[in-house]
């Protein structure tokens, strides 16, 4: 437990308020562990009404658990609100009416308050999971004590209360988590990329790139905002920012020979323009670079079975992410789509990848969004799951070619998450061996 937050209980800032907590998931129960420990009457609320008290954990009998249709008594008496990623605030907004806006913040909001250490963030449409891995691995090699989460891993309440002080806090974070921040503020923030994604959360385009923005708002210009140069004439006149402002692009500088791709090239080098403001030497970087290991469902190479590979990119959410995973092979590629639509121009993808791709295989949902546009450029088949429209582009793929899980789509249509789905074409894939 650190010095702020041992300030807040000893001067009992917190004591005896109402704290509200929107979820019970990891990040929400942290935010509430923390509000406990702080002397918060604590008050968990989730829309699901078959969870019991046992969902609430070490807070059983301490905090009380609400389910069930958000309703405004759940929220009169709160002095804060912590959201959890995920829950918007225009789907609650009858609930919260009249609650003042300050009193509305997100668990990173929330943990921010707390930290001591440089926080250096990345935030971007695709390739954040990517960078910060590679950031925090990198610090690892030069000896640097660094905590990695936020948006993956461990949320930050949760290193308030039960991890060693790190060096530097290395956090992935989402527009979600961003969109209620106002005091959130990095000594390094990364902007990786922008494109259509999440619109089944965000009203528009606009509220999605607000969102995002908000990781600069706080910075001085003692910090440094990092930027990559397709931002340049969405961003580069709107003065979201007083941070030294450095725009960064795909470079040759490292060899990174599990890191593909022209997309691949710009993440690293953000990587490295990144924690070279920490005391980091390129030659550390460097060797980090060479030895990085891809993360799972990222372009992730599952098997080679008669002269085919076959490829697992399942983390692919977006069109702009299955464009980048297509442009990293020089093979013909055969590409699986399908699941829940996020957003996005699905006939200006085709044209960019026309030339790449020779079949696409789509399955499960989004059919009536994809097969029209799709089809004007390429064969199109569709099958009801991921396993048979891996197998039939096994039976029709050539030596040379590549199949390729690359879906620009989230997976609840017929899987938990991203995960289970690469799990389920790693299985058939490696059953074709």
């Amino acid at each position: 437990m650190n010095r702020i937050v041992k300030n807040f209980i000893n001067e009992a800032i917190l004591t005896g308020k109402r704290g509200v907590v929107v979820g019970v998931g990891k990040s929400g129960l942290a935010a509430a562990r923390l509000l406990d420990v702080l002397g918060a009457k604590v008050r968990v609320v989730d829309r699901n009404e078959s969870l019991t008290e046992d969902a609430l954990g070490a807070l059983k009998g301490e905090a009380e658990l609400v389910t069930g249709p958000h309703d405004k008594a759940h929220f009169a008496d709160a002095d804060i609100i912590v959201l959890s990623p995920g829950v918007p605030v225009k789907r609650m907004a009858d609930a919260l009416d009249g609650i003042p806006a300050r009193k509305i913040v997100s668990e990173l909001e929330f943990a921010s308050w707390f930290i001591e250490a440089p926080v250096l963030a990345i935030t971007g449409t695709n390739g954040k999971t990517t960078t910060t891995t590679l950031i925090s691995e990198i610090f690892e090699h030069a000896g640097k004590r660094a905590f990695t989460g936020g948006n993956i891993g461990t949320p930050l309440c949760e290193y308030l209360l039960d991890m060693e002080p790190a060096e530097v806090i290395v956090l992935e974070v989402s527009s979600f988590q961003l969109q209620n921040c106002r005091l959130f503020k990095p000594r390094v923030g990364v902007f990786l990329n922008f494109a259509a994604n999440h619109l089944d959360y965000h009203e528009s385009m606009e509220e999605y790139l607000d969102a995002k923005l908000n990781l600069f708002a706080q910075m001085t210009g003692e910090d440094t905002a990092l930027l990559h140069e397709s931002l340049r004439e969405t961003i580069g006149d709107r003065g979201f920012t007083n941070a030294h402002v450095e725009w960064f692009g795909p470079t040759d500088r490292f060899e990174a020979p599990n890191l593909p791709g022209e997309h691949n090239r710009s993440n690293v080098e953000a990587a490295w323009q990144a924690v070279s403001r920490f005391g980091v030497t390129e030659a550390q970087a460097a060797e980090a670079i060479r030895n990085f290991k891809p993360l799972a469902h990222r372009i992730e190479t599952v098997a080679e079975v008669g002269g085919v590979l076959y490829v697992d990119d399942s983390k692919a959410t977006t069109l702009d992410a299955v464009r980048a995973a297509v442009r990293s092979f020089d093979r013909p590629v055969r590409l699986l789509m399908g699941g829940v639509w996020k957003g996005g121009d699905v006939a200006a993808f085709a044209a960019d990848v026309r030339d790449a791709v020779i079949h696409v295989g789509l399955f499960g949902a989004s059919r009536d969004i994809l097969e029209g546009p799709l089809s004007e450029v390429f064969p199109v088949t569709w099958d009801e799951t991921l396993e048979a429209a891996v197998r039939r582009q096994a039976a029709e793929a050539r030596e040379g070619e590549v199949v390729l899980l690359s879906p620009a789509t989230s997976s609840f249509d017929q899987y938990r998450n991203y995960g289970e789905r690469g799990d389920d074409f790693k299985r058939v894939a490696e059953a074709l061996a």
